[in-house]
């Protein structure tokens, strides 16, 4: 075990309302609030594997870390900041909403070994949050990042595309303030709609309707190109692979390998621009070396998109150009 997070679960104790997408425990998977205790066992399970520790944070997830009791938050941390040390963990990571961050909370996390805050953005327009009953605004967004910043800790942004009241063209809005606001790492997750949500019964009643899946895996390839050519790192796209929430999805945009989707979209569209489009004959594209397997698509489904158009791609690595990079050096009709 090496790099990633050691994920902790805490359930929906710390909203202060349910937004119209949230049934936490069917995406989390997890039905009890963790102790004390059963966070020091798990920090010390994962220690005991861990190759290298140093590369790896003691991540709570799974509801708003900083709008749960405060005695309870820090006995948390405490637990938690045991295992932060040079031959422990980095460090922790919380994710919470931002209208939960202040200096005072900040300055908690900070003597606690907190190193990332996540905060819930969802979207970028109030209108939308206000559909969702995310019970922020957009400005909550703003100043709350801008205070994460100015305490030095790493800022992550988490982002939904196609909620209830949103549409493309507002989720690109939501993606261009996101940059100028210029976080480290984003989270893009394709709004999944479940049973026992407000989603839900919007969307069997007809008055919430979404976006094709073709679509929606479009326009976030479109939003990983972005982040990408603006220096912020996707840390992840779509939710965890998960029987739970297949098993209560009754609507949206969830696929066990959505990344991968978009990620072979990105290529499509990286070779398309280059390619002529009466081209027939065969093509070699250079891509980054690990990226040779997102350039042939999805089950390999670019090569065969191009083989219907009369087109044979050969896929090469190359050293020199970098991820989401291709370029085509010869077209031999």
């Amino acid at each position: 075990m090496s790099g990633g997070n050691i994920s902790i679960f805490v359930p929906h104790i710390g909203c202060p309302n349910m937004c119209s997408f949230c049934n936490q425990r069917t995406i989390s998977g997890e039905t009890n609030a963790p102790t004390a205790e059963s966070v020091r066992e798990v920090c010390e399970f994962a220690l005991k594997q861990a190759k290298s520790p140093q590369t790896m944070q003691i991540a709570f997830f799974g509801g708003s870390f900083t709008a749960i009791d405060r005695e309870y938050m820090t006995e948390l941390l405490e637990a938690a900041s045991g295992f932060v040390s040079d031959n422990g963990f980095s460090g922790i990571r919380i994710s919470t909403r931002p209208d939960a961050i202040n200096e005072e909370i900040l300055g908690i996390l900070m003597h606690y070994g907190v190193r990332a805050i996540e905060l819930g953005a969802q979207s970028m327009n109030d209108e939308v949050l206000l559909a969702n009953d995310r019970g922020h605004s957009a400005e909550d967004v703003r100043r709350a990042s801008a205070l994460i910043k100015s305490f030095g800790f790493e800022l992550g942004l988490q982002i939904m595309t196609g909620l209830y009241k949103s549409t493309p063209d507002i989720d690109l809005d939501t993606m261009r303030e996101v940059i100028r606001i210029k976080p480290d790492t984003v989270r893009i997750y394709p709004t999944v709609i479940l049973n026992g949500t407000k989603l839900g019964e919007l969307y069997q009643s007809g008055e919430y309707k979404t976006v094709s899946f073709d679509d929606m895996v479009k326009l976030c390839a479109k939003m990983l190109l972005e982040f990408r050519k603006n220096g912020i790192k996707v840390i992840r796209c779509g939710l965890h692979a998960s029987d739970n929430v297949s098993g209560e999805q009754v609507g949206g945009f969830y696929h066990p390998a959505f990344k991968e989707l978009c990620e072979s979209e990105v290529y499509k569209s990286l070779i398309k621009a280059q390619l002529p489009d009466d081209f027939k004959g065969s093509a070699t594209v250079l891509v980054a070396d690990d990226c040779i397997s997102k350039a042939l698509g999805h089950k390999k489904s670019n090569a065969e998109y191009f083989s219907r158009r009369g087109v044979s791609l050969n896929v090469k690595g190359d050293g020199a150009l970098d991820k989401y990079q291709c370029r085509i050096i010869t077209q031999e009709t």
